[in-house]
Order: C-alpha cells, then sequence, then structure tokens
C-alpha cells in the first residue's frame, strides 16, 4: 500500500511512517522541510531508502501541494490511502475577550484548508489506487455535542474538518473510497504534551488495521476514534 502522510516529521505522523514502513507499506512523507528531512524522520529515511519517501510539502502553500501531487502522479501514478495529519494547536486556554485572530486564521488555514488543498490535488492519483482510504486526523475537540469554552481556534477548525470529511465522504461514494475523520486520543506528542495517557505508537498502528480493513466500521461511520468506535458529533 502507497500511503501520502502530511506533517510527517514528528509525532503522530513520524510514528504513522515508521509503522507502516515495519509493516511493508510505502510511505510518502510530506513536510516542509520536505526532501531533506532531518532527525528522526531522516534516520528513518536512510534505514528504509526503498519504501520511505520525503516530499516538500507545505499545506498552507496550494503551490506546494500542486508542484508534490504532480510528482507523486509523475513518478507513481496511484496512491492507496491519505492520511492529514498535519496540524496545530495555538491559543489554548485563552479566553475569547483575549483571542489573537491572526493565529485563528493560522489555525484554519493549516487544519481545514490544508486537507482541503492536499484532497483537492491529490484524488486523482488516489482514484488510481487500490483499497483506496481517507483518513483526516480530528480531534474530540470537534465534537459539537461536547464543546467546552476553550481552544477556540482548534475546536472550530475540526469541527469543520469533520463537515469537510462528511463532504466527502458523499462525494467520493460511488468510487468506494473510506473517508474518515479521527479522533487519534490524548497521546504523547509536542501537542498533547508529556502528561498524555496515550502514544503515538498505538494511535499509528490502530491508523493502519483501519487502512488495512481489519477493523470493522459501520458504512454510515464517518467521524470515529482511532480504535474505529463511534464518536459524537
Amino acid at each position: 500500500m502507497r500511503v501520502l502522510v502530511t506533517g510527517a516529521n514528528r509525532g503522530l505522523g513520524l510514528a504513522l511512517c515508521k509503522a507502516a514502513v515495519e509493516r511493508g507499506h510505502t510511505i510518502l512523507a510530506c513536510a516542509r522541510n520536505g526532501e531533506q528531512p532531518s532527525g528522526s524522520l531522516k534516520d528513518l529515511v536512510e534505514e528504509y531508502p526503498n519504501h520511505i519517501f520525503p516530499l516538500a510539502l507545505d499545506v498552507t502553500d496550494e503551490k506546494s501541494v500542486a508542484a508534490a501531487a504532480a510528482k507523486v502522479k509523475e513518478k507513481w501514478g496511484s496512491i492507496d490511502a491519505i492520511i492529514n495529519n498535519a496540524g496545530v494547536l495555538y491559543e489554548r486556554d485563552v479566553k475569547i475577550e483575549e483571542l489573537d485572530f491572526s493565529l485563528l486564521e493560522l489555525t484554519m488555514n493549516v487544519n481545514l484548508y490544508g486537507p482541503m488543498c492536499v484532497i483537492k490535488h491529490f484524488l486523482p492519483s488516489l482514484y488510481n489506487g487500490t483499497d483506496q482510504t481517507i483518513i483526516n486526523i480530528s480531534s474530540d475537540a470537534g465534537s459539537i455535542t461536547t464543546a467546552y469554552g476553550g481552544d477556540y481556534p482548534y475546536a472550530i477548525s475540526k469541527t469543520a474538518l469533520n463537515m469537510f470529511t462528511k463532504q466527502i465522504k458523499h462525494y467520493v461514494s460511488d468510487k468506494n473510497i473510506n473517508v474518515y475523520a479521527v479522533h487519534p486520543g490524548w497521546i504523547k506528542t509536542d501537542m498533547g504534551g508529556e502528561k498524555a495517557p496515550g502514544s503515538p505508537e498505538e494511535t499509528a498502528n490502530n491508523l493502519l488495521d483501519i487502512l488495512e480493513k481489519k477493523k470493522i466500521i459501520k458504512e454510515d461511520l464517518f467521524f470515529i476514534k482511532h480504535n474505529g468506535e463511534s464518536m459524537k458529533l
């Protein structure tokens, strides 16, 4: 399986890359520094040179996304899955009266418009794949049912992402493409912090189980936990 992962240079994205290549999949690892990876991603590329390919892709720059999509189409012609993982969390615990709207705009650019842009440009390659799946990394913060006062940019961006996910699910329904917005759990990453009870490795393997159809998910579900259980909208 050939899987495109955004935000692949750290956290959940890096864990996804590692778990996927260990299962024998091919990963297109997208990050802003792209084709000159550093740190753990560089080590992973050197260890699995035939299974992981770094790509320069900035989800906030449509020209960057379009260029990466053109490169993928030319070199491989198809992909089997898209995992929109790149995300940011700004203005945590900031009161609405003190909210910096420039950071709200940046959050929407990364968390919502980014996945939309990636899907816009990579759908043609996904159509050529097999057993295709789109996973947009969402959050329980995006649930309207369990809404709370705080994390305004992040929560609103994830609620909107859930809506977009539902729209895309309908849009590609005749192509038999699975589409999910997935809550990854509270995990130990730069965003989640050290107090988080979950690990990115566990979530990564559960996401791969979804791609590999090892989890039975009801056909009408689209907002789910990483273990395949339904989330409240």
